[in-house]
């Protein structure tokens, strides 16, 4: 089993930034991929970003490509997520996951660990 703590969300305004944290436990964190996810009020849960089980290969959705960048550290069995350039329709709650395997998927089904959620809200 894999336990997994998002941290880091907030308020910030336009043009921001904000760095999320995720925690894991459990499994040996270096043997899975790991993704963020976001789902705003009345959609849904959509992919952000994922990285491999080593940090040797990341993929972001368009949507955040060029502002948003994932990265891992194995020795903390930490994922982070830094945002920059912060927009309103990045408002949302923002839930990392950990994959069923090495490599990393942009399918949400894939995932089998979640975490509880953070809120981010961007202001404009």
């Amino acid at each position: 089993q894999v336990q997994l703590v998002e941290s880091g969300g907030g308020l910030v305004q336009a043009g921001g930034s904000l760095r999320l944290s995720c925690a894991a436990s459990g499994r040996t964190f270096s043997s899975y991929a790991m993704g963020w996810f976001r789902q705003a009020p009345g959609k849904e849960r959509e992919f952000v970003a994922a990285i491999s089980w080593n940090g040797g290969s990341t993929h972001y959705a368009g949507s955040v490509k060029g502002r948003f960048t994932i990265s891992r550290d194995n020795a903390k069995n930490t994922v982070y997520l830094e945002m920059n350039s912060l927009r309103p329709e990045d408002t949302a709650v923002y839930y990392c996951a950990g994959g069923r395997g090495y490599y990393y998927t942009t399918r949400l089904t894939s995932y089998a660990y979640w975490g509880q959620g953070t809120q981010v809200t961007v202001s404009s």
